[in-house]
């Protein structure tokens, strides 16, 4: 099966909007008023779209012909709050 560029985009948005709920959301709830389920309900889905979003990064890679650049900047993204939406917006014109 090949992956499909599409694939990836709904894993990168699935990822960046997990990212932003645990950030958002389950981290406040955690600190704030003592609810540590919310961390660990959305930080095991974010954790298991992260590892699926590297591992495409890698695979999608091959089938756009991107360089050592774009893919090390793909991979940074994933770490950033907002940056697999800068990815989806910039590099997959």
């Amino acid at each position: 099966m090949k992956l499909k560029v599409i694939h990836y985009k709904i894993v990168a948005i699935l990822e960046g909007v997990s990212f932003l709920v645990l950030l958002g959301i389950a981290m406040p709830l955690k600190y704030i008023f003592g609810l540590p389920a919310a961390t660990q309900v959305v930080g095991m889905a974010h954790g298991i779209l992260f590892i699926a979003y590297v591992l495409m990064v890698f695979i999608i890679r091959k089938q756009l012909n991107w360089n050592l650049k774009i893919t090390a900047l793909a991979l940074i993204a994933s770490v950033l709050p907002l940056g697999p939406f800068v990815v989806d917006r910039k590099l997959l014109k």
